[in-house]
């Protein structure tokens, strides 16, 4: 397991700066987090990584208040300026406001900056729900500002839920200038035979867009356990529909920590790609992330 991996999704937060992690405890998706309601920190993350073969990761918005989207990255910088860690910077800007780029030029000063994470997803369950309505993805004036990503060269991180999976397609189609990444390969909640259905097909249409890669990660959250068997039933069909080269490993830590510890989770992961070869194994732990995040710059 000590095989070089870039943990392309972790997030570290300190609690004063997390709305919902103060106040009454609020439902998540996740269920129960108090063991997580506290301040994460780089020096535990790297503490949970020891041993493991964790040489890169890329920090992913941790919902701060919209207003404090660059407090957010640059307390992220001055973790990096004093530890290393993390390699890059996915923030967050509001892409429904009439022309996004006043927010891009203020991230852009920071050097660790590679791409912006606006959370899509919809779901007829409150709590599964981010956006303000099912089809953001379709909405005019977010595709003209996701379009100016590319000045940027940023890549997008892509969230929805499997009905939204067409507008999300299309969104990619009408931006191909523009790389996305789907968060958690797509978020599958519905584990029925009717879910996999919707699921395999919202992703056989986003596949299809070539600037489209998948984020393994994030399977955890709708269990509420580390399951191999489900992790590697999702790795092996993203993998067969994206490629290893469109596909890239996140561990969604400390979330997944409610649960598991990351060398249990990443084991999970190592197992369900044993069956692939040596290089499809490097695309998807470390290529892949390399690339797209641009972490050798």
């Amino acid at each position: 397991m000590n095989q070089r991996t870039v943990d392309a999704h972790h997030h570290i937060w300190l609690q004063q700066d997390l709305p919902w992690l103060l106040g009454p405890m609020q439902p998540r998706i996740f269920g129960p987090y108090e063991p997580i309601r506290r301040d994460y920190n780089i020096r535990e993350y790297l503490d949970d990584i020891v041993g493991l073969g964790v040489e890169k990761s890329v920090y992913v918005q941790a919902n701060w208040a919209k207003d404090r989207f660059e407090d957010e990255v640059a307390w992220v910088a001055a973790n990096n300026e004093q530890t290393g860690w993390p390699h890059a910077i996915v923030g967050y800007a509001d892409f429904l406001v009439e022309d996004v780029r006043p927010q891009l030029d203020r991230l852009a000063g920071y050097d660790l900056m590679r791409g912006v994470r606006m959370q899509l997803h919809w779901h007829e369950n409150e709590m599964y729900r981010f956006a303000s309505g099912p089809d953001v993805a379709r909405d005019p004036v977010l595709q003209r500002n996701v379009a100016r990503l590319a000045d940027y060269g940023w890549c997008f991180d892509l969230q929805v839920f499997a009905p939204q999976m067409a507008g999300a397609a299309d969104l990619a189609a009408a931006v191909p200038q523009v790389t996305f990444i789907l968060q958690h390969a797509g978020m599958l909640e519905d584990l029925s035979e009717d879910g996999w259905a919707e699921w395999r097909a919202g992703m056989e249409k986003l596949a299809a867009e070539r600037n489209v890669i998948s984020k393994l990660s994030g399977l955890g959250p709708f269990v509420h356990r580390n399951d191999p068997a489900l992790i590697a039933r999702i790795v092996d069909e993203t993998v067969s529909m994206f490629g290893a080269d469109r596909c890239l490993f996140g561990s969604n830590f400390p979330i997944e920590k409610l649960w598991t510890d990351y060398g249990s989770l990443l084991r999970a992961y190592r197992d369900a790609t044993q069956g692939l070869s040596r290089e499809q194994q490097a695309d998807i732990f470390w290529n892949t992330a390399t690339r797209v995040y641009r972490l050798n710059e």
